[in-house]
């Protein structure tokens, strides 16, 4: 199982559709698109060790156990979410949850995706503290800010792809989303990336 694959199964697919009032299946192809363009946005971020630090910071905030013995939603600060997620991808946030809500046909709207990515964004970033501590990141963690959880989301991101290098971002979020959405979101968070 990938890294990728096994933030996945962090992810409580019942809860969430239960909370957004949409079947399991839907749910689970929201969150299948939208994790790696989270993690694409928060690895844009990484790039720059002032905003790689902030991340790191969000990191430290998530309860302990969040992850522990599966993820209960009602302890998902999703009001901290919203922030993780407009700090993420700034003025682009709309384009970003209007390219998602163009993923798996007319089920997932932008206002689906507006409320699941402050629901995943703890999850994430949960995650990424357990792999920093050494759950399967190893020194990433002491290599410093940018290096430790860039590398991390960039193993995650490499997951996505199913673990072949290649065609950077732009390929991950048209495996995930679909290639025009894939194509939108690209631009939005190479632009992310070009910002210091």
């Amino acid at each position: 199982m990938t890294s990728f694959d096994d933030l996945l199964s962090n992810v409580p697919v019942a809860q969430i559709a239960e909370k957004l009032g949409v079947d399991e299946a839907t749910a689970k192809t929201a969150i299948t698109a939208a994790v790696p363009v989270l993690l694409g946005g928060l690895q844009a971020k990484a790039s720059n060790p002032e905003a790689a630090a902030d991340i790191e910071g969000a990191i430290a905030q998530q309860p302990a156990g969040l992850l522990d013995g599966g993820v209960d939603m009602n302890q998902v600060d999703t009001g901290h979410g919203s922030q993780i997620v407009d700090q993420t991808f700034g003025t682009e946030k709309n384009t970003v949850m209007s390219a998602l809500g163009n993923v798996g046909g007319n089920a997932i709207s932008q206002d689906l995706m507006s409320k699941l990515l402050p629901m995943l964004a703890p999850i994430v970033l949960a995650y990424l503290g357990k792999k920093a501590l050494g759950g399967g990141g190893g020194a990433a963690a002491e290599s410093g800010a940018g290096g430790g959880i860039g590398d991390i989301l960039g193993s995650l991101l490499g997951g996505a792809t199913g673990g072949k290098s290649g065609g950077g971002l732009g390929d991950i979020l048209g495996k995930a989303v679909g290639q025009n959405a894939g194509n939108v979101l690209g631009n939005v968070l190479g632009g992310l990336l070009g910002k210091k």
